[in-house]
């Protein structure tokens, strides 16, 4: 396992009980007691993973979450969002860029360290799946683009023809398939 976390938190305590339950559980553990240390940290040590609160001094989570995803050297990592604030703000820190959010009333320290790290080896599981998919489609798309322009160039006779190249979108392959070349 061996991911890097960077655990945000302000709370002494939470921050002390969470890193020792995530270097329990295998992941090499960086913290940060405010918005600002986690801004620097991140950019420093470039985590696998960042567990952030919402309620920071300095600059919050949500400031935090906007500048992590806006700078692009710290954009494609996952934050999970540790709060205390209502379930209903999950959806609107989710469309911000989060990638899960885990209510801290649900932590016991008994039991959470287990809950978490659960969370943290889901998100970023799902995360390596997701880039593979992407990795898997760049590739598609450039050996369909290579093989579209070997057949255009192999037919010296042929006219100006309209040629569909493959998008690459996010999250899936979108192919199209070629015309068929014919002379007329």
């Amino acid at each position: 396992m061996n991911a890097k976390v960077l655990l945000v938190e302000d709370s002494k305590f939470l921050r002390i009980a969470n890193e020792r339950a995530l270097s329990r559980a295998g992941y090499q553990v960086s913290t940060a007691a405010d918005g600002e240390e986690a801004l620097r940290v991140a950019t420093q040590k470039m985590p696998d993973v960042i567990l952030l609160d919402m309620l920071l001094p300095k600059l919050s989570g949500p400031e935090v979450l906007k500048s992590l995803k806006s700078n692009p050297a710290t954009m494609e990592i996952p934050v999970i969002v540790l709060t205390s604030l209502s379930r209903k703000n999950e959806e609107k820190l989710l469309h911000e860029g989060a990638a899960a959010y885990f209510e801290k009333s649900a932590l016991h320290l008994d039991k959470s360290s287990d809950q978490l790290a659960a969370t943290v080896e889901t998100v970023l599981s799902d995360f390596h799946q997701q880039k593979q998919r992407q990795r898997d489609c760049e590739e598609l798309a450039a050996a369909r683009k290579a093989n579209t322009l070997a057949a255009v160039t192999a037919d010296s006779a042929t006219e100006e023809w309209e040629i569909e190249v493959d998008a690459i979108e996010s999250r899936s392959c979108i192919t199209t398939t070629l015309p068929q070349l014919s002379k007329n």
